[in-house]
């Protein structure tokens, strides 16, 4: 087959793509019922895992409640349930990457890999940035402020909503670099307009984290301030693709 010739795509009929599809849901979902389990198992570990950043800033003989008669079990499996998606997501993108990736170009697929690993990754340690960085601060100043004669009794299930949104929060704020790169890889943008508007997208993502966090200035400055030089490393790797993209264009043709 010459250069010229157009490069052949997977085809199929509409019960095959069907038949496929369901195969890839079926595989995704059994992925995370077994992970599910041990995580079921050991879902009061993973409460207890995840209540270490407040009950290390509480005072002596502080600790947790619980204010519905359903919550010990409940919150927990929740988080069972939760934590056993996060784990298995990497499999459960990875089938929806094989129901796709027949339908698309070798340069698509060149493109959309890397970038789909590294939004993988960068989610996962958005997640642990909050958990590590964020956490302690932030319950160390709720804490700090809390007014005299005041006991910090916080209830499990509003704790477990509240670190929960926080960790997806984070963890989708550090898929900012993915987001520049698709912007000027599609053609959307390009790096000198983003390069241009960082004024702009500076005062975005202080209103944005403002939104996402607690209303106090700590808080809102450690999700900012990550997002922000996500932001300027996505435009360094976004002008690197570019080169490469045009130095491969005279080989190409």
């Amino acid at each position: 087959m010459s250069s010229e010739d157009p490069e052949p795509l997977a085809e199929g009929t509409l019960i095959s793509h069907l038949l496929e599809l369901r195969t890839r849901l079926m595989r995704a979902f059994l992925a995370v019922i077994v992970v599910l389990i041990p995580c079921a198992i050991y879902a009061n570990e993973l409460f207890e895992f995840m209540a270490k950043p407040l009950l290390a800033k509480l005072p002596r003989g502080g600790s947790l409640i619980a204010t519905s008669i359903t919550a010990p079990f409940t919150t927990p499996f929740k988080l069972a349930f939760i934590a056993a998606l996060v784990i298995a997501m990497p499999y459960v993108l990875y089938q929806l990457w094989a129901f796709v990736a027949p339908g698309l170009y070798r340069r698509e697929k060149r493109f959309v890999q890397p970038l789909l690993v590294s939004a993988i990754v960068l989610f996962y340690c958005g997640v642990a940035f909050a958990y590590w960085v964020v956490f302690p601060v932030m319950f160390q100043f709720f804490v700090s402020t809390a007014p005299k004669g005041v006991a910090m009794m916080t209830d499990i299930t509003s704790y477990m909503d509240f670190v929960l949104m926080m960790v997806l929060c984070f963890g989708v704020a550090f898929e900012v670099p993915v987001a520049v790169v698709l912007l000027v890889m599609t053609g959307l943008l390009t790096v000198e307009k983003l390069a241009g508007a960082r004024g702009y997208v500076l005062i975005g993502i202080f209103v944005i984290a403002a939104i996402l966090t607690p209303p106090d200035a700590v808080s809102q400055s450690i999700m900012a301030v990550p997002m922000y030089l996500l932001y300027e490393g996505g435009i360094i790797f976004a002008r690197l693709m570019v080169r490469r993209d045009q130095k491969q264009q005279p080989t190409d043709s």
